[in-house]
């Protein structure tokens, strides 16, 4: 008997819901009109336990939306998806991209009390280049002597200013970050229990003197969606940013408040190109005939999502290539011959491995499992908890194919770097020599249109090449509580807490 991806969606996520246990002074403004502004606290709800508090090694999406509350970079992005100075306050770019000198906030200091200056740039950089992929090319950073500090690279780049996000910590600091977690954020590290959650302080030496508002901030661990929207409604969790829209229109609107916008993420089928039958091309062709983005976008979504057959989201801008957007119509009699040709027929079996805290993947491959039935192919659907996701999947490389929804800032650069065959987050092992050079050639590249324009060859490339099997950009939807005010939604993968204060009474005004 066969039952109907409805059907299977709704008997795996009371299976998930049943395998997974439960988990759980004000500061003076100046202006006594906005007094009522100021303290109290504000929970959130997250469903992925936080792993790495070291802002250079981290790569969990659910642990960066924490601690952009707790470091801050040279630059910070805004929730237009906006690149602003932060602790520097400009930054000259040498006509041929090889030098960034910043000019670094004067007033700043760090959760320990002790004041930021250029000493502290210095060290974190050189840190970062140490560390961090992105910051391979760093030839020098200099201290100028005059509040200013000069990065020199190695080759041109002119997608740089994005990554000089990356936190900066106190001098001598970084073998203790880990836990010491010391930032210049609104808000600092208080505490930590697994299964229960994250606390953050207010920083009371901001160097925005009216940020933040909350006396308090609780990132608490919720065992998966389902009991988070339970707790959301019962006045457990103020801010819930997973909310599916069948979720959502159950929410009393006098109650809460639901945002939704294009999130930047990338929800995909990724294939592991080094193994088989996934190093063939043709096989991976066939799967992205085989799929029907808008039924599973309408299945696991409700419709709320933006359907991919590039690894890069429209919201990105110019360097999205929209001319690519039917490359893969569902087209399952042009599966079957792709599979043909490749000797696989008779179909073959294949495993997905899915992060059991998220249901709308486990939902996904459900779906996906269905409709590769109709060319032969036989799914395994494997739920790993999320530790052994990153540590066997995306670490190791040790598996077939996986869903997941792959998230970067709000730069071309930092969506297509991970495409790079020797980069260490390729965890697909895609391997295409013009794509490397191409990748190579974009920082290189001063003039913004023939960057673009690189970035198109390097989508068109990767599309026919089926990389992986891109879904969707999934909407991100998120629920308020009305006793908050002044929350952003990001077109990233970000709780900015800062701007987030209790929301004022009208009788009070």
């Amino acid at each position: 008997m066969k039952y109907s991806i409805k059907e299977k969606l709704l008997a795996c996520a009371l299976a998930l819901a049943f395998a997974v246990p439960a988990a759980a002074c004000a500061k003076s403004s100046g202006d006594e009109a906005n007094a009522s502004l100021y303290g109290g606290d504000a929970v959130v709800g997250i469903t992925q336990e936080p792993m790495i508090f070291d802002p250079y090694t981290v790569e969990a999406a659910g642990d960066r939306e924490i601690l952009f509350n707790v470091y801050e970079g040279l630059y910070k992005f805004d929730s237009t998806g906006t690149l602003n100075p932060c602790l520097a306050t400009d930054v000259v770019i040498s006509d041929d991209a090889t030098t960034y000198t910043f000019t670094i906030r004067e007033g700043v200091t760090f959760h320990d009390g002790s004041e930021l200056d250029t000493g502290d740039v210095v060290y974190s950089l050189q840190k970062a280049s140490e560390i961090k992929s992105e910051f391979a090319d760093v030839e020098s950073v200099v201290d100028n002597g005059d509040g200013t500090v000069t990065v020199t690279l190695n080759n041109p780049n002119s997608e740089m200013l994005s990554f000089f996000t990356v936190a900066i910590i106190p001098e001598g600091s970084y073998d203790t970050i880990g836990e010491t977690r010391i930032g210049t954020g609104p808000f600092m590290f208080t505490s930590y229990e697994a299964g229960i959650g994250i606390v953050l302080t207010r920083n009371d030496n901001y160097w925005i003197p009216e940020l933040p508002y909350l006396d308090t901030v609780t990132f608490k661990v919720c065992a998966d969606m389902d009991s988070g929207f339970l707790e959301l409604e019962n006045g457990a969790i103020d801010i819930f940013p997973y909310l599916m829209t069948d979720k959502a229109n159950q929410l009393n609107p006098a109650s809460f408040e639901v945002l939704s916008l294009g999130s930047n993420m990338v929800q995909g089928l990724f294939l592991n190109n080094a193994v088989e039958p996934f190093d063939d091309v043709r096989v991976r062709q066939a799967i992205n005939y085989a799929i029907d983005r808008e039924e599973i976008i309408n299945l696991t979504m409700d419709g709320a999502g933006v359907p991919l057959t590039t690894g890069m989201s429209p919201v990105i801008g110019d360097a999205y290539d929209s001319s690519l957007d039917d490359a893969y119509p569902h087209d399952t009699d042009r599966a079957l011959e792709l599979l043909e040709e490749a000797g696989y027929g008779d179909g073959f079996d294949m495993t997905i491995s899915v992060p059991s805290n998220y249901l709308v993947h486990v939902n996904t491959a459900v779906a996906i499992a269905d409709e590769l039935d109709d060319i032969g192919i036989n799914v395994e659907i494997e739920q790993v908890d999320w530790a052994t996701w990153l540590d066997r999947i995306y670490t190791n490389r040790e598996y077939q194919s996986t869903i997941i929804a792959l998230t970067s800032d709000y730069a071309p650069y930092d969506v297509i770097g991970r495409y790079l065959s020797s980069a260490d987050n390729n965890f697909i092992n895609y391997s295409n020599p013009e794509v490397d050079a191409i990748i190579e050639q974009i920082p290189l590249t001063i003039d913004e249109t023939e960057r673009n324009e690189l970035y198109h060859q390097l989508l068109d490339y990767m599309t026919e090449d089926a990389a992986s099997c891109y879904i969707q950009d999934p909407y991100s939807t998120c629920a308020v509580s009305r006793r908050l005010a002044g929350y952003n939604l990001y077109p990233m993968y970000i709780q900015d807490m800062s701007t987030v204060h209790l929301a004022v009474d009208p009788a009070e005004s």
